[in-house]
């Protein structure tokens, strides 16, 4: 029996999670959470074999704190299910340790199929990323320029995007702000623009954000 976590901000994935596994002899939840500390706390007091993860979830930053709960937590295997794009951010959560990367427009029975499979000591991405990681230099402009940017100026180059201001962003991420405009200016040379509407513009035309 595979015992599972799901950590994700919205009821109706809790709702329709549960509903799908429901009748699975082989999975059972043993939490069901919606922010960051009430995942570690559960990690901390079960017998946790995968958490099912988002990367928005409510209280998740930053990809540091993926990492930290892989640190932290080396009997529980992380498979992230998320929205957020996943040949931008799947290959720094691969880096992070996570064991699956699932987008939320898969199927559930590709999430099963992830979780099944990661249970059996696999690590689950798509061949898109496979690609991604093997070709570092090489691929469309879009490629080249998102693989340009660091995990952390992909975080801020998020939070700018949703309209964060430099001080919030410095809060998420404990920062200091003078670090979070260093990162705004490498992102506005990298991306080759000279101003944040022009940066948040090019980010969601190469489907970085």
């Amino acid at each position: 029996m595979i015992k599972l976590c799901l950590a994700d901000n919205h009821p109706v994935v809790h709702y329709g999670m549960k509903s799908y596994f429901n009748d699975n002899p082989q999975i059972s939840f043993v939490g069901v959470v919606n922010n960051l500390d009430a995942l570690i706390e559960v990690l901390s007091k079960k017998t946790v074999d995968i958490a099912v993860v988002d990367l928005e979830l409510e209280g998740l930053t930053s990809i540091s704190n993926v990492k930290n709960l892989v640190r932290d937590f080396p009997d529980t295997k992380i498979v992230v299910f998320t929205n957020l794009a996943e040949q931008i951010y799947a290959p720094n959560a691969l880096k992070a340790g996570i064991s699956a990367y699932v987008h939320k427009s898969s199927r559930l029975e590709d999430l099963e199929s992830a979780i099944k499979k990661v249970d059996e000591g696999d690590v689950v991405f798509s061949d898109a990323v496979k690609k991604n990681l093997a070709l570092l230099n090489k691929g469309k402009k879009s490629e080249r320029l998102y693989r340009k940017l660091s995990s952390r100026e992909i975080e801020v180059l998020r939070y700018l995007s949703e309209g964060k201001k430099n001080k919030e962003i410095a809060h998420l991420l404990d920062l200091n702000e003078k670090t979070i405009s260093t990162y705004k200016l490498r992102l506005l040379t990298k991306l080759h623009v000279t101003n944040l509407v022009d940066l948040v513009n090019k980010a969601k035309t190469l489907d970085i954000v």
